[in-house]
């Protein structure tokens, strides 16, 4: 499953319209929402010119990028309710168009807001920790140091760094009805979406991989680290099952060879095995056995 960002922000600071912006799913936007109301849930392709290029080297019919799982909970008040606490990282709106609009102040308060919500998190957890520590389990205790050393952490209200340059969601949303040359047209430089869809990628630490056909030109993503199994799995666990060796080659490689005959006869395809940390542009074709 692609890894998942949940979108944080104040009442009517433009978390809705953002993720429409972002996914492309129609969600309803209202001013006010209730908390028993269902997420909303869509995916943010992430842009990547490589996959085109390569796409168009091998003439594959059919090309899809790789995708970031976006929530959104629609809700009055700042909230990280239980499904947002199990995505891999959280993305802070705040209102920055708006006639009284204060993008600092409201960065500030959804800050502390969030802090404090961490903060009688760990603190139940904390309450509970201690009681089963008293047993002497070792992993117990050792739960309770984190615990402790976590709860420090936040009493210190660690400043929030600086965000991205602003951006119009609401344009943005309505740009989305329109074919990638006309928005381009209505925009004043490269989408300011592509550049928050890439700092996602970069926040969760994941690189991009490649497989390319005839029949398709596909882009994956996988964390820092992760090796040629965990890429065969992430296209199929049959082809994770019967893994047998990956051959593997750089993008630029491929494109400047110009096909994997070619890219082979120059000895820059390489055969890897199962424990190979694949890296961000390889090309990968993996051989498999069931």
């Amino acid at each position: 499953m692609p890894l998942q960002v949940g979108i944080v922000g104040l009442p009517n600071s433009g978390k809705t319209t953002l993720f429409n912006a972002l996914t492309h799913a129609g969600a309803e936007v209202t001013a006010y929402a209730s908390v028993t109301e269902k997420a909303n849930v869509g995916m943010a392709l992430i842009p990547d010119e490589r996959l085109g290029r390569l796409a168009t080297l091998v003439g594959s019919r059919k090309i899809t990028p790789a995708a970031i799982r976006v929530v959104d909970v629609p809700g009055a008040r700042v909230e990280v309710p239980g499904g947002l606490r199990q995505t891999d990282a959280l993305l802070a709106v705040v209102d920055g168009f708006s006639g009284d609009a204060d993008p600092a102040r409201d960065l500030e308060t959804l800050r502390l807001e969030l802090v404090v919500a961490d903060r009688d998190h760990v603190e139940r957890r904390l309450e509970r920790v201690r009681k089963d520590a008293k047993s002497g389990d070792p992993a117990t205790r050792q739960e309770l140091v984190l615990l402790e050393e976590i709860l420090a952490h936040l009493e210190t209200l660690i400043p929030v760094e600086n965000g991205p340059r602003g951006i119009d969601c609401k344009l943005e949303m309505e740009l989305v009805e329109l074919s990638d040359e006309e928005a381009a047209e209505f925009r004043s430089g490269p989408s300011a979406l592509d550049e928050v869809v890439h700092r996602l990628k970069d926040a969760l630490g994941l690189i991009t991989f490649f497989t390319i056909g005839d029949t398709e030109a596909r882009s994956w993503t996988l964390q820092h680290g992760q090796t040629a199994l965990d890429a065969a799995a992430s296209i199929h666990t049959d082809i994770a099952r019967g893994f047998i060796r990956c051959e593997v080659i750089r993008w630029d490689d491929l494109l400047e060879a110009g096909s994997h005959a070619e890219a082979a006869r120059r000895g820059q395809q390489r055969l890897e095995g199962k424990t190979y940390a694949v890296e961000d542009g390889d090309v990968l074709n993996v051989r498999f056995n069931l």
